[in-house]
């Protein structure tokens, strides 16, 4: 599975490579997808094939690792409707598939989903389960629990309502969708929902919170990561930014926008949830990695959920109850002072709330977060997490939007530009326990928009946008490895025991994605408010780096 578990830690029990021979690390094969957009995602390996997913027009490429160099053993080409690439925000990105009963699924950037036949590639089955004249698309990777296909929509800069939904592995047939916005029927919130806040308390707040009817418009994808919990098959993500940008056209809490949501993977109903943000001011989504860590908590094992968040904040679940029991500061952050762990709110600073006609200054971190999708990693070895961070601050002004279905419902005007310190990128070394960094590193020129892979040799790979894939010691940061490739690296590393027994490190280098489309040859630098504002911090990309579409396999 993309993450390499359930618990979207990332964590690889290989240990062959580690701190004392990762330095003769050497490219032992490439390859050419074709395709110089943004790579994001990562390989798979099953027994002794590599499958690599493209970005649109979402290729499945089967590597066979038993010959010298890796020979392709078919290609898979579903040709998805072009009219996504159209309407997709922020790139025509792909972020990966899953295996399962000798399938592998996966979705297409047409909000489709497909299951390949993982021996000769031909299409078991295709559903489409989102519409692309309202704007939806399909770019997060699926997650296969108890043979149900569970699966989320993109596409809230385009005033879509945001949901998850469960297909049947066998078939494709959809069993159950439950909906982020609107009535409890429609959310799935039943007798069984128990939220830990009061806030979160009461009946059809998805409807309520909301003025009128905004809630059909209201955004709350979900284009990030899922986890799960076999034990108590439930399953865990963070839903996006509610629709409009323009807090002002919303007036409310706007639920289930910006939360954490526990689900029942049987019958898709809401456990609990929590909401991160309310009325959310600042594009604030919440996809990012939920990690599931068993692990003591002030001197009693909890059951926790991590989650290294858009506000800059790192937020400590009880997973069972959805109780926060901490939230601090990774990254430069001015909008919020402090959480507030009795009433599960944050202490904001009102003058960082963004208004309509108003341009507010000086908000940290920017709307691409303090970390965006990219997933961080969790090593049981040392006890940290591993966070792709970025330092970036923003100008923000509410404009006025009309919806049409299918076209930009955004409503804000946005500038970015790099935030205090002298630096835009870190590694973050953080220990949740404390509640604190234990060690960073802290001089990339560019936001870190690589995922983050840790190993058992207490190494920790992580790649960046102007084009290095790095090696760092897991327990004190110090870098021991680094090799440039031919484009900035916007994937997730990923590492697996080839069929000679030899431990392998792969990953996609092709910039791309919301920040690394600035590299793109057509993208002009000249207005700091182009590309929803990242233009105004990533201007400088095109120094170092353009498109890309190759994979690289490191080897001894």
């Amino acid at each position: 599975m993309a993450a390499g578990d359930y618990g979207n830690l990332r964590y690889s029990t290989l240990d062959a490579i580690d701190t004392t021979n990762v330095q003769n690390l050497r490219v032992v094969t490439t390859l050419s997808t074709g395709i110089p957009h943004g790579h994001e995602g990562q390989p798979l390996v099953v027994d002794n094939t590599m499958y690599v997913v493209t970005p649109y027009p979402n290729n499945l490429l089967a590597i066979d690792l038993t010959k010298t160099g890796g020979a392709l053993k078919f290609t898979y080409e579903p040709h998805p409707d072009p009219r996504a690439v159209g309407i997709a925000c922020c790139d025509i990105v792909n972020r990966g598939a899953h295996y399962a009963d000798g399938k592998i699924v996966y979705s297409l950037l047409d909000a489709t989903v497909v299951a390949v036949d993982a021996n000769d590639g031909h299409e078991v089955w295709r559903t489409r389960v989102g519409n692309i004249d309202v704007g939806e698309t399909f770019t997060a990777a699926p997650l296969v629990v108890r043979n149900k296909v569970i699966v989320g929509n993109s596409g809230g800069e385009l005033g879509v309502r945001g949901y998850v939904a469960a297909l049947d592995l066998g078939t494709g047939r959809e069993l159950w969708r439950a909906y982020n916005t609107g009535p409890d029927a429609d959310v799935k919130i039943g007798p069984a929902f128990k939220a830990f806040y009061q806030k979160d308390q009461g009946k059809d707040l998805g409807v309520s919170t909301w003025p009128s009817d905004q809630w059909k418009l209201g955004g709350s994808t979900v284009w990030g990561w899922i986890s799960y919990d076999p034990a108590s098959n439930l399953f865990f993500y963070g839903t996006g930014n509610p629709g409009v940008w323009n807090p002002d056209m919303r007036v409310g809490d706007n639920k289930w926008s910006c939360a954490i949501m526990a689900r029942d993977a049987e019958s898709g109903e809401l456990r609990w949830a929590y909401q991160i943000v309310a009325h959310d001011a600042w594009d604030y989504d919440e996809i990012m990695e939920n990690m599931l860590v068993d692990m003591d908590w002030n001197g009693r094992p909890r059951k926790l959920l991590i989650h290294p968040a858009r506000t800059g904040f790192v937020f400590i679940l009880d997973r069972e109850t959805g109780e926060v029991l901490s939230a601090n500061t990774y990254e430069p952050t001015n909008w919020a002072t402090s959480w507030d762990l009795k009433s599960g709110t944050p202490v904001e600073d009102s003058t960082k709330r963004t208004k309509y006609g108003v341009v507010t200054k000086g908000i940290c971190p920017s709307s691409t977060g303090a970390k965006d999708v990219i997933p961080s990693a969790f090593s049981p070895r040392t006890g940290l997490v591993y966070i792709p961070a970025h330092n970036t601050c923003m100008d923000y002004e509410g404009v006025e939007a009309n919806y049409i279905a299918g076209t930009p419902y955004l409503g804000a005007s946005v500038r970015m530009y790099p935030g205090p310190g002298g630096y835009q990128g870190e590694l973050v070394a953080w220990d949740p326990v404390r509640g604190q960094k234990t060690w960073s590193v802290k001089d990339e020129k560019f936001p870190v928009y690589s995922g983050v892979l840790a190993t058992a040799g207490d190494v920790v790979f992580y790649g960046t946008m102007d084009g290095w894939f790095k090696a760092v010691d897991a327990r004190s940061g110090t870098e021991l490895w680094k090799f440039h490739c031919g484009s900035g690296i916007v994937g997730n590393p990923m590492t697996y025991l080839g069929p000679d027994g030899k431990q392998y490190v792969a990953i996609y280098s092709g910039i791309g994605g919301w920040m690394g489309a600035v590299a793109f040859p057509d993208v002009s630098i000249d207005d700091p408010y182009a590309g929803l504002g990242v233009v105004g911090t990533m201007k400088e990309i095109k120094k170092y780096t353009g498109p890309g579409d190759v994979l690289y396999v490191f080897g001894f």
